[in-house]
C-alpha cells in the first residue's frame, strides 16, 4: 500500500512539473473561486434549513398550544372519547402533523395517533410512556420543542402540557414533518453545487492535458532550441507538425539558426579574433587597459589608463598611441611595441613588463605590460593589450620599508658595538683592570643591553602596531586610573631629578571608550620624555577635562570628548622639528641634546591615538616647555550596549607593552 501511494505521489509531481507557472496560478486561483462559491452556497442551503427549522418550530409550538386549549376540559372530565374524535378529526385535516401522543402526569401513554394502547391488558402487555424531566410538572408553562431523524427525515418535536384551571395534568406531544418544499428545494441547491464543483475540476483538467499537450511540449522544445543555439550549437531545428502561432514561431526559429549557421560559416575567424580581444580587455579592466590593433592604433581604452595618462576628454580610438602616451612611456615602448606587433619577439614569450615613472599628469611609478592578442589557431597576432597598474604606493612601502630597515640596522649596530667592545676588554684585560674600572665596563654594558632591549621592544610594538589587522576591544576607561598608575612608576625617578610630578583631572570626569593598556603606554612614553627632558626644578604636569560642548546643527549626534593634555617646563622642540617628531627614529637629541633613547615612542604614541580615532597635537617653545594634547571620545550607554569585536590584551601574545622613551 505504501509503495503503491509512494508511485502515485512520484507521478502526481512529475505531473505537476509539466505545467508552467500560469497554468499552476490559473489552477489555484481555479481551486480558490470554486472552494468560495461551493462555501457560501452550502452556507446558504444550511440558512434554508435553519429558518424551516425554525418556522417548524413555532408553527409545531402553535398547533400544540391550540390542540392542548381543545382538550384539556375533557381530559379533566375523563372524556377520552370527546379527545379521541377530535383528535382523529384534526390529525385527518392536516399533512403537517407525524403523530399525536397523549400521557398522563407520570408519563405513561393513554392516547395516541396513529397507534394506541391495547384494549386487553395481559401479563405480556408493555406499557409505554414519555420520559420527561423530573421537575417538568413544576416548569409546564411553555412547551418543550426538539427533533430527532428518522428514516423518513427530520421531525420536530413538540410537548405541550395540559393544564386545566391551574391543574397539570399531562402532556401532549405532536411530531411535525418538515416543509416538503424547503427540503426539495435545499436539496436540489446541493446537488447542483456538487455538479457545478465537478463540472469546474473537469473542464480545469481537462484544460491542463490539451495545455500540457498541446503548448507546454512546443515552449520546451523551443527553450531547448534557444539553449542550444545560445551555447553556439546553430545546427539545433525544431520539428514539430503545428499551426497557427505555434507554427509560425517554430518556422521564424528554424529560419533564424539557419541565417546564424551560415554567419557563422562565414565570419567565424573575426568573430573569434574580438570576442579575444574582448576578452582580454574585460580580464584587465581593474588597472588601466588599452587595446591595440597590429599598426598601434588604439581600439579601446577603459577610463583608468585615461586618468593614469591625462587623456580625460580626448579622442583616441583610431589614432596612433604613441603620439599620445607621456614622453617617458613613448621612450620605453616605442621598439617594444613595434617588435611585438611585427612578431619579432620570441614564441614563449607572450608578454613584456616594464616599470616607468611618470611625472605628469601627477608624478607616478607605472607597471606596463604588453600581452599580444592572437587568432583562435594562436597562428597570427591581431592585436596587443597594454595593461597599466599604477604602483607608487607600492614602491613607496618598499622605500620606506627599506629605510626602516636601514633605520633598525643602525640602531642595533651602535649598542651591539659597545657591548661587544666593553666584554671583549673585559675578556682579555680582565685581570689588568681595578674592580672600579670592571664594574664601570659591566655597567656600560648592562645599560647597553638595556637601550637594546628597549629598541627591539619598541620595534615590536610599532610594526605590531602599524601592520596589525586587529581590532582592539574599547570599553569604559576611567581617565585617572592609567594617569595615577603611571604617576606611581615615576614618582621616585621624578623625586631623585628634583621635578614636580603632579596631575590636575577635573571631578566627576567621564569614563573614556578606549584600551587600558594602550593608554597606559601612551602616558607611559610622553610623561617619560617629559621627565627626560626637564632640568632639576621643572613640573610635569597631566591634565584631563570634558570639552565644553558646542552645539552643531549640523552634527547633532556628535559625541562630547575629553581632552587630555601632558605638559612639562623642559627644553621644549625647536619649530622645524615639531613637523618631524612623529617620525620613526627622529630623536631631538641628534640637534639639541645627548640624551639617549630608541626615537621609536612617540611614533607608538601616534598609533596608539589613531587607533582611538584621533590625533595627538603638541605646542612648544624652546626653553619655555612642551605640551602634548590629544581628545577622547566619551562612553555613552550606545557604546556600552555595542559589544565589539574583542580581541586578546597584548601581553597575552608574549609581546609585553614596553616603556618608550622617545
Amino acid at each position: 500500500m505504501l509503495a503503491l501511494l509512494k508511485t502515485f505521489r512520484e507521478i502526481l509531481g512529475r505531473w505537476w512539473s509539466e505545467f508552467t507557472l500560469q497554468t499552476r496560478l490559473m489552477a489555484a486561483a481555479t481551486l480558490a473561486v470554486s472552494l468560495i462559491m461551493s462555501g457560501l452556497t452550502f452556507w446558504a442551503v444550511n440558512t434554508i434549513q435553519q429558518d424551516a427549522r425554525v418556522n417548524d418550530t413555532r408553527f409545531g409550538r402553535d398547533l400544540g398550544l391550540l390542540l392542548a386549549a381543545n382538550v384539556a376540559p375533557q381530559i379533566a372530565e375523563n372524556n377520552l372519547t370527546e379527545v379521541a374524535r377530535f383528535s382523529h378529526r384534526f390529525y385527518s385535516s392536516t399533512s403537517s402533523v407525524r403523530y399525536m401522543i397523549y400521557a398522563d402526569e407520570d408519563g405513561r401513554i393513554f392516547f395516541g395517533i396513529p397507534f394506541s394502547e391495547s384494549e386487553v391488558h395481559n401479563s405480556l402487555s408493555i406499557r409505554r410512556r414519555i420520559q420527561l424531566p423530573e421537575d417538568y410538572a413544576k416548569n409546564s408553562d411553555l412547551p418543550m420543542v426538539r427533533q430527532h431523524v428518522t428514516p423518513d427525515g427530520e421531525v420536530t418535536d413538540v410537548f405541550v402540557p395540559l393544564t386545566h384551571e391551574g391543574n397539570y395534568l399531562g402532556v401532549l406531544a405532536i411530531g411535525i414533518n418538515p416543509n416538503p418544499t424547503v427540503v426539495a428545494s435545499s436539496n436540489l441547491t446541493r446537488d447542483v453545487t456538487i455538479a457545478v464543483f465537478i463540472s469546474i475540476w473537469v473542464m480545469v483538467i481537462l484544460g491542463a492535458v490539451f495545455n500540457a499537450l498541446t503548448i507546454t511540449q512546443p515552449i520546451k522544445e523551443l527553450l531547448t532550441g534557444v539553449k542550444n543555439i545560445a551555447a553556439g550549437n546553430f545546427k539545433q531545428r525544431i520539428d514539430l507538425p503545428l499551426g497557427g502561432e505555434l507554427g509560425e514561431l517554430i518556422s521564424s526559429f528554424n529560419e533564424m539558426a539557419e541565417r546564424l549557421e551560415r554567419y557563422e560559416e562565414q565570419n567565424i575567424e573575426e568573430l573569434t579574433a574580438e570576442k579575444a580581444k574582448l576578452e582580454t580587455l574585460v580580464s584587465t579592466i581593474a588597472d588601466g587597459a588599452v587595446l591595440l590593433d597590429t599598426t598601434l592604433n588604439v581600439i579601446l581604452v577603459n577610463p583608468t589608463a585615461r586618468r593614469i595618462f591625462g587623456w580625460d576628454g580626448h579622442t583616441l580610438v583610431g589614432e596612433n598611441v604613441l603620439h599620445h602616451l607621456p614622453t617617458a612611456v613613448t621612450l620605453e615602448l616605442t621598439r617594444p611595441l613595434y617588435q611585438i606587433a611585427g612578431g619579432e619577439t620570441a614564441a614563449e614569450r607572450e608578454g613584456e613588463e616594464f616599470r616607468i615613472t611618470l611625472t605628469e599628469p601627477t608624478l607616478r611609478t607605472v607597471r606596463i605590460l604588453l600581452t599580444r592578442v592572437f587568432d583562435q589557431y594562436r597562428e597570427s597576432i591581431k592585436g596587443i593589450a597594454m595593461t597599466v597598474q599604477d604602483i607608487t604606493r607600492e614602491v613607496e612601502l618598499n622605500e620606506a620599508k627599506s629605510q626602516f630597515i636601514s633605520n633598525v640596522s643602525h640602531e642595533l649596530r651602535t649598542p651591539l658595538f659597545n657591548i661587544k667592545s666593553f666584554i671583549e676588554t673585559l675578556h682579555e684585560y680582565g685581570e689588568d683592570l681595578s674592580e672600579v674600572e670592571r664594574q664601570e665596563f659591566l655597567e656600560t654594558a648592562n645599560r647597553e643591553t638595556d637601550r637594546l632591549t628597549r629598541l627591539v621592544n619598541d620595534v615590536l610594538d610599532l610594526s605590531r602596531l602599524e601592520t596589525s589587522c586587529r581590532i582592539y576591544h574599547f570599553e569604559p576607561v576611567d581617565i585617572a586610573g592609567p594617569v595615577e598608575q603611571t604617576l606611581r612608576t615615576y614618582q621616585l625617578n621624578a623625586r631623585d631629578k628634583g621635578i614636580e610630578l603632579v596631575q590636575e583631572i577635573s571631578p566627576k570626569l567621564p569614563p573614556v571608550l578606549g584600551h587600558y593598556d594602550l593608554l597606559l603606554q601612551v602616558f607611559d612614553n610622553l610623561v617619560g620624555n617629559a621627565l627626560k627632558f626637564t632640568e632639576s626644578g621643572g613640573r610635569v604636569v597631566i591634565r584631563a577635562y570634558p570639552l565644553e560642548a558646542n552645539p552643531n546643527p549640523n552634527h547633532p549626534d556628535e559625541i562630547p570628548q575629553v581632552r587630555v593634555e601632558i605638559s612639562d617646563t623642559g627644553i621644549g622642540i625647536d619649530w622645524e622639528d615639531q613637523e618631524n617628531i612623529f617620525d620613526r627614529f627622529f630623536r631631538v637629541e641628534n640637534r639639541v641634546h645627548t640624551l639617549e633613547g630608541t626615537g621609536l615612542g612617540l611614533s607608538i604614541v601616534r598609533n596608539i591615538v589613531e587607533k582611538h580615532h584621533s590625533r595627538v597635537y603638541l605646542v612648544s617653545e624652546v626653553g619655555i616647555g612642551t605640551t602634548f594634547w590629544f581628545n577622547l571620545d566619551v562612553c555613552t550607554e550606545k557604546d556600552q550596549s555595542i559589544e565589539q569585536p574583542s580581541e586578546d590584551h597584548p601581553n597575552r601574545e608574549g609581546l609585553p607593552l614596553q616603556r618608550s622613551k622617545g
